[in-house]
């Protein structure tokens, strides 16, 4: 289920697949590179802070995803990185990171997927439950903080989730995927 979450997340929507993972790292370790892996991450982040007891202002969201690339050859270490996820991207930043190295042949032995264990419920929990829910869930939380102590004259309070999908290519042909469903509620009186 993991894989089939980074895939459809990082991968197919720009039109990647193995064999453009493996063409990317063709590119790469076509020099004299000894290591290389591509570190996709989509990270999705959501929050609501309701204004002061009186309704709830605008919430906030945010996506920030893209690449990194990495190349080892010796001692020496390259990183390049896209927002762009596509295959001229990750070419570009292929041909940038091989720089550290003279040319050789090499290949990319395929994707073997190694087995992680599922820490979460890979879906996105910072979006299923309504705004009006979760300013309900504020709103109660305010009344919880007054009722508790009459001397508290504001209470605080932002609902966020964050959801990450990541995944991982090394040139040796393994492939681990991750997805992060983070849910923080803050509150301060």
């Amino acid at each position: 289920m993991l894989f089939a979450t980074a895939d459809s997340t990082l991968l197919a929507p720009y039109g990647l697949d193995a064999g453009g993972l493996a063409s990317v790292f063709g590119h790469i370790m076509s020099h004299s590179v000894d290591y290389a892996d591509l570190y996709f991450q989509y990270s999705a982040l959501r929050g609501l802070e309701p204004g002061r007891g009186h309704g709830s202002s605008p919430g906030s969201f945010n996506i920030d995803q893209g690449v990194g690339v990495r190349a080892v050859s010796g001692e020496k270490t390259a990183f390049a990185y896209s927002d762009d996820i596509s295959v001229a991207a990750l070419e570009s930043a292929a041909y940038a990171t091989r720089a550290i190295a003279r040319r050789r042949r090499g290949h990319y032995p395929g994707g073997e997927r190694t087995q992680g264990r599922e820490l979460y419920l890979p879906q996105e929990t910072a979006g299923s439950l309504p705004d009006r829910d979760k300013v309900k869930l504020l709103e109660q939380l305010e009344r919880h903080a007054r009722e508790l102590d009459s001397r508290v004259v504001q209470v605080m309070a932002t609902l966020a989730g964050e959801y990450e999908v990541i995944l991982v290519a090394r040139s040796d042909g393994v492939l681990a995927a991750d997805v992060r469903p983070l849910n923080a509620p803050v509150a301060a009186a």
